[in-house]
Formats: structure tokens, C-alpha cells, sequence
């Protein structure tokens, strides 16, 4: 399934882009959202393949936001405004409806999400391995970026963010964040096991960074609180007892 988000500030609108998407088999509706800050909260909680985004928007309109991503899901652009369209693909959308639309042309747009979708997926699958790690130690990986292979210190990462068929990694000194084309179970294969783990289904974590465990969220500092999904919470908590000193 490809999971999808519906943006649109118009409520009508909105209801009825997400009575479209519900009707293809292929698409699975995360959300709706009437504005740009909702969706962005919501792609941060879940992995987003493709987004059905209105251009004109009050706190930010479809365009800069999808410019704002910095590995944007598949972009599907509706307006009532003909004039957007240069712009949209622009910006790489794959397809524009332009309001009113009916189901087939959501089915058209769709399938061109899907043809994408299904070839980002086969170019994973197909290209040489991204990663390549140390042999006789875990202190270090090669990563491969845009044109460069990075060498990284593992004991520099603080966390990686799933974001689709990329990752974020943050790092904790202070390096800006890197973003590479690999799946999160490839990393999370070649990590050491006795130092990250996997606490959502789109963040893992240096274990030694952590600050503190508040309820349903783990804070490796001032500005970062990640959220516990429910499949690894178990995993987690097991972790923390046997760390835990306490009556």
C-alpha cells in the first residue's frame, strides 16, 4: 500500500479528495490535514510516500512547502488555478488536477503515483549496496551521498530519521545532518545492536544519548523528543529495566 496524505484548507474540498483516494485499492489515506503545519506534523510521526497537496493555502502554500522538504514524497498539486501548473512540475510533481476533478482523473493521477512509487522501490532493490561497514570493527560506515562516499563514526550518531526511501542522520557534534538513499532495516542491520535501537518505525537511536525517557517519548536533548512506536515498545522497556537502579 502507499500511504498518502490529503492537504487542502477548504473542508468540502478536503472531504472530497479523501472520498477519492479511499477508492483506490492501491492507496492507504494517513490523513487529512487543511494546512501545510498539520501535514509536516504528521510526516513526522509516519513515512509518507506521496502527498495530494492544494496550492493556495493561507499559512504556506503547496509549492513552498513541497520546496521545504528536504526529501519530498511523491507530489500530486490541486488548484483551481490553471496558471500553477508550470510551477508544480516545477517542483517534480508527478501529476495536477485542477478543481473540479473528477474519479478519473484522481485514478489517473493516481496510477502515475503508483508507476513512481514502484520505481523508486525497484531502483533500492536493484542498486549496488549503499553501505558498507567495517569488517573487523563497528567504529565506522561508508555512506554514500548524492556523488561522495562519507565516512561516518558511529559513535557520532545521535539518531536516524526514516523519511521514505531516504535517512536522515543527525549527528551530535554538531555536524549537519546527512541524507542518504537506504532503507531503514539495511541500517538497522548494520549497526551494533549493543548501542542503537530502533524505537519507531522511523527513528533509531544511539542508546548512550539518551537524556531521558519521559512517558511515550525518548529526549536525547533540549530540542529533540522522539516519539516510542507501539511494535517496539516492549524491546524498549526490557532495555531500561535492566538499566534501571531503583527500589
Amino acid at each position: 500500500m502507499i500511504k498518502v496524505l490529503a492537504i487542502d484548507d477548504e473542508p468540502l474540498a478536503l472531504q472530497q479528495l479523501a472520498a477519492y483516494i479511499k477508492k483506490i485499492p492501491f492507496l492507504e489515506l494517513i490523513g487529512e490535514c487543511q494546512s501545510a503545519a498539520e501535514a509536516k506534523k504528521l510526516m513526522e510521526q509516519d513515512v509518507i510516500d506521496a502527498i495530494f497537496i492544494d496550492i493556495n493555502m493561507p499559512d504556506l502554500n503547496g509549492l513552498d512547502f513541497v520546496r521545504s522538504l528536504i526529501a519530498p514524497p511523491i507530489v500530486v498539486f490541486t488548484t483551481a488555478y490553471s496558471e500553477y501548473a508550470i510551477d508544480g512540475y516545477k517542483v517534480d510533481a508527478v501529476d495536477y488536477l485542477l478543481k473540479p476533478f473528477g474519479l478519473e482523473d484522481m485514478q489517473r493521477a493516481a496510477n502515475k503515483i503508483k508507476k513512481q512509487y514502484d520505481l523508486q522501490q525497484a531502483s533500492i532493490t536493484a542498486q549496488p549496496p549503499t553501505l558498507v561497514s567495517d569488517i573487523d570493527n563497528d567504529d565506522a560506515l561508508f555512506l554514500k551521498t548524492e556523488h561522495r562516499v562519507v565516512r561516518v563514526n558511529v559513535a557520532d550518531i545521535q539518531y536516524i530519521e526514516g523519511m521514505s526511501e531516504y535517512l536522515k542522520i543527525h549527528f551530535a557534534n554538531g555536524q549537519k545532518p546527512l541524507i542518504v538513499l537506504l532503507s531503514m532495516k539495511k541500517m538497522e542491520e548494520r549497526l551494533p545492536a549493543h548501542t542503537f535501537m530502533r524505537i519507531h518505525r522511523s527513528y533509531i537511536i544511539n542508546l548512550k544519548m539518551i537524556q531521558e525517557v519521559n512517558k511515550n517519548r525518548v529526549i536525547m536533548d533540549a530540542d529533540t523528543y522522539l516519539p516510542i512506536g507501539d511494535l517496539y515498545r516492549d524491546t524498549f522497556t526490557q532495555y531500561i529495566d535492566r538499566k534501571f537502579l531503583g527500589k
